[in-house]
């Protein structure tokens, strides 16, 4: 049986961050594609949020961990992964604030302006799960994504401020997490900065397969649905 047990949906760019990054480790690992089994109770009893991608392994106090920068950060502090993750503080401490200015500012607006044309439910409260009319909730998918400029700014202003990668010269997770993010503005067609290009090529060239394989499963589907509005 594999040390760790990953269960993804493929079409997901938050499980392709944990899921480019246990390859990228060599970590052994069973990979469970829970397509449309979330809401079942053997799933649930695991993972109560519902959320993937979920780490299943005997280490952990209650045998299962979703979140993918928490996947990450739990596996490189458990398997001293430290040119993923660097030990020094000040280093350690800019590779999480990328992420959390990730998750908490770029990533909803990632996904009020791509999420309506991927066909991904949105949350409660936002204008695209509202009584709000078509007019309103394209006009707030248009503002998501006029809104993308500053924080992706932000990237290049500070996290990595003229290196290639976030602190330094090395892929580390935040480099991961902000690569296989910007992956679905392709559904948008969505006109990158050439840093915020480079940056994710200089990502998939380090890693190789370990990002393109699973990359390849995420580009199918963005295609897959921007199809028929190109038909």
């Amino acid at each position: 049986m594999a040390d760790h047990t990953l269960s993804i949906l493929k079409p997901s760019v938050n499980n392709l961050t944990a899921r480019v990054f246990i390859r990228a480790a060599g970590l052994e690992f069973e990979e469970l594609d829970v397509w449309g089994k979330k809401d079942e109770p053997d799933f649930l009893g695991k993972d109560p949020a519902a959320l993937t991608p979920l780490l299943e392994e005997d280490g952990l106090p209650r045998g299962s961990l979703w979140e993918s920068c928490a996947i990450m950060q739990y596996l490189c502090n458990k398997h001293g992964l430290d040119d993923f993750y660097p030990r020094d503080p000040g280093e350690r401490a800019m590779v999480d604030s990328a992420m959390f200015y990730l998750i908490g500012t770029l990533y909803p607006l990632v996904a009020r302006a791509t999420y309506p044309t991927l066909g991904f439910p949105q949350y409660a409260g936002e204008a695209a799960t509202s009584d709000a009319d078509e007019e309103v909730k394209a006009k707030a998918q248009q503002d998501a994504e006029s809104a993308l400029a500053a924080p992706l700014d932000v990237y290049r202003e500070f996290f990595l401020a003229g290196s290639r990668f976030i602190g330094g010269d090395r892929v580390t997770i935040a480099d991961i997490r902000l690569a296989a993010t910007l992956e679905f503005l392709r559904a948008i067609d969505y006109e990158l900065p050439e840093w915020a290009a480079q940056h994710m090529a200089a990502v998939e060239d380090v890693l190789g397969e370990a990002y393109a394989e699973p990359a390849a499963e995420v580009r199918a589907f963005v295609d897959s649905v921007k199809e028929p509005a190109s038909a």
